[in-house]
């Protein structure tokens, strides 16, 4: 299945703040991850990921760090800030109520069936 970009985009920033909320990881990492998580559905490139967390780390939400690897080259890694948790607390909190909505108009199964609804005015 194919997933639109604006649906890739608009999950971006929560998918890498929850991922750092495990804890810190470089570029690389966090795209396996992100495949992994998703169960191979989302394959997100280099020229996806490092601009977010650029912008992240100018938002202040994420911290970096060049580290020497013991295989290769440096690698930098970057770690949740508190102003980042606090960010992805505030992205939760707002999914959550994205899920919610979608939820109430999505039918409830695979039948494609919607749950039965009350109208507005009747009993």
């Amino acid at each position: 299945m194919r997933i639109g970009k604006d649906l890739v985009a608009a999950a971006a920033t929560p998918v890498v703040l929850g991922i750092l909320a495990d804890g810190e990881s470089y570029g690389y990492a966090i795209l396996q991850r992100v495949t992994e998580l998703s169960g191979g559905e989302l394959e997100w490139s280099d020229g996806m990921l490092y601009p977010l967390l650029h912008r992240l780390e100018r938002l202040g939400h994420v911290e970096s760090e060049w580290r020497h690897s013991s295989v290769g080259r440096p690698r930098k890694h970057y770690r949740l800030s508190a102003q980042g948790a606090a960010a992805l607390a505030e992205q939760r909190k707002q999914w959550s109520i994205v899920g919610g909505v979608l939820d109430k108009v999505w039918p409830d199964g695979a039948d494609g069936h919607r749950r039965p609804r009350l109208a507005l005015g009747t009993e």
